[in-house]
This record gives structure tokens, sequence and C-alpha cells, in this order.
């Protein structure tokens, strides 16, 4: 498969992007982004571009390919509606409308989040939730990621300093939240290797949770 992956320098997209370069199912790993990944692999190539909203430029680039995997996202915290609409809703929905037209029937998995809800009172829940259903309407094969807690593994890290400390704390209980919680827990090796499953023989559901996430995964191993 040839695959593009949106937000390889976040943490999710780290780890997703890992994935696929290990993957012998994944042909070739098209990046893009407004920062270069600082990685190198015979299967990776690069796309830095600073107008998300705006990909009419590098169409070219795009077509072609059977899967795109969607990790770039913000936090909401210190953001008004507008803004973070803007990078959420906005930023997916130019890919998802971009990838449609041009590699229509494609797979297309959005990383969202657990309590993501359309009428929710949370802001970033109703933004969410209306990025999912527009992707849903688009001539694409469409997933949404919904995980809860999520470990960064094998050198993945975030882009938010006290994310970064977060995970330095909570690391060492990890264990214990899998076995106490795990319908909610997963992992961003995990992610990438459930994004790649989807987009080699789909899934019985277009909204996935965790334990959805962590069976796909397994279904590789």
């Amino acid at each position: 498969m040839k695959v593009i992956v949106f937000g390889a320098t976040g943490m999710v997209g780290q780890g997703v992007l890992r994935e696929c370069l290990l993957d012998d199912r994944v042909e070739s790993v098209l990046t893009v982004g407004r920062t270069p990944t600082g990685r190198r692999h015979p299967k990776l190539r690069e796309v830095v571009h600073g107008d998300l909203l705006d990909l009419t430029p590098i169409e070219d680039e795009l077509a072609g390919h059977d899967a795109c995997f969607f990790c770039l996202g913000v936090s909401s915290a210190g953001m008004g509606e507008e803004e973070y609409r803007r990078v959420t809703y906005g930023y997916t929905l130019a890919a998802g409308t971009t990838l449609a037209r041009l590699n229509p029937g494609s797979t297309f998995v959005y990383v969202s989040g657990a309590g993501t809800d359309p009428g929710g009172r949370a802001m970033w829940a109703r933004v969410k939730g209306a990025t999912e259903e527009a992707l849903l309407e688009l001539p694409l094969e469409a997933y949404m990621f919904r995980p809860g807690y999520i470990q960064p593994v094998h050198g993945a890290t975030s882009r938010t300093r006290w994310y970064r400390l977060a995970y330095v704390v909570t690391a060492p209980l990890y264990p214990i939240l899998r076995r106490v919680f795990a319908a909610s827990v997963t992992t961003t090796e995990r992610i990438g290797q459930a994004m790649i499953t989807v987009a080699e023989h789909g899934a019985p559901e277009r909204i996935l949770d965790p334990a959805a996430i962590n069976a796909l995964a397994a279904a590789r191993a």
C-alpha cells in the first residue's frame, strides 16, 4: 500500500510513521506537514507545505495513494472555538475533500478522541464530532479512531511540554492502567498497527474505540 501521513511530527504521528516504515504491507510513505520529520528511510518521501488549508499546490504529490492516516491535531487548551475549528475541522477537511477527489474510495483514518460528540457540551467534542460527520459523508472509506489514554512508546514524544512531563510521570503506571482500564488505553505503536490493518482489510465499524484499535493491532501480530 502507498500511504500518506499528515502530522508525522506529533506524538501519534511519530508512532504511526514508525509502524508504516517497519511494516511490509506498506510500500511507500508520504508525509505532509509544515515541518520536516528529520527521518530518513528508503520508503519515505516528505512534502513540507505551509498552508494546510490549501493543498492545491501539492495535489500531484497526493494522487495515487491507497490510504491517508490523519494524525495532525492540537490541544484545545487556551484556544477559542474559531481557531480550534480552523485547525481541527479546516485542516482535516481540506485533506479529506482533496483526497476524495484525487483518490476516491481510498481509506482515510482520522485520529479523533474519546468523548467526541457533535452535540456535546465541550467545545472540542463538538468540533471533532462535526469533523467526523463531514468525513463520513465523503466518498472515502473513512474511519474514526477515538483513543482514550495513549502511551507513547519507541521514542514517540509530544511536542507540548506539559504533555511530555505528564507522560514521564504516568509511564511507570502504564502497566497498571493497561490491566485495570484495558478498554480505555492504547499505545502509539498499536494505533499505527491498527491503521495499517484498517487500510488493508477495513473494519467492522467506522468509529473505533481503544478496545477496537487494540484488537485490530493484535490481528496483525
